[in-house]
């Protein structure tokens, strides 16, 4: 179970690193604005790190990210995150879900999950933020095709090992 869980959010999180790479900064955006590529790929990212944790209680994302997308009054991140530093960003949520599976055991899957407002189970959860990151990247390649008549090729499985 651990191995399939890790190859479909390994799979996802690949896709999303292959559409950042892709998008040129053109397309990248500059504004605070929901609908630009930078703010949906911190979005998803920072969810992506949110979901990997074990509750929701005392989640903090690395610097310089802040907890701007739990604000539910809609805030938005204090400046306009740089390609390079959001592929920082994917490369610590890879190791945090590889670590987090990695170490998981058939019981521990199938307990409820600590985030308050989830009645899931850590398996759920992670299928819920495959599906979270996945839904994020048909808009994110939408916006590629838009803009460059281009996306990024499927990717059915991760090639990284658990």
């Amino acid at each position: 179970m651990r191995k399939i869980l890790w190859n479909q959010l390994g799979a996802a999180v690949d896709s999303l690193e292959l559409a950042i790479k892709m998008c040129p900064e053109k397309v990248w955006g500059k504004k605070k604005y929901f609908q630009e590529f930078w703010y949906i790929t911190y979005h998803t990212l920072f969810f992506l790190d949110y979901y990997l944790s074990d509750s929701d209680k005392g989640f903090k994302p690395p610097k310089p990210f802040t907890l701007s997308e739990l604000d539910p009054a809609g805030v938005y991140p204090p400046k306009v995150y740089s390609k390079k530093g959001l592929l920082k960003y994917l490369e610590f949520g890879r190791r945090k879900a590889r670590k987090k599976l990695k170490s998981m055991t058939n019981q521990k899957l199938f307990k409820r999950c600590g985030f308050e407002r989830k009645d899931f189970t850590v398996a759920e959860l992670m299928i819920y933020n495959t599906r979270h990151v996945q839904h994020h990247m048909a808009q994110l390649n939408l916006l590629l095709r838009q803009k460059l008549n281009d996306a990024p090729r499927w990717v059915s499985q991760t090639k990284i090992k658990l």
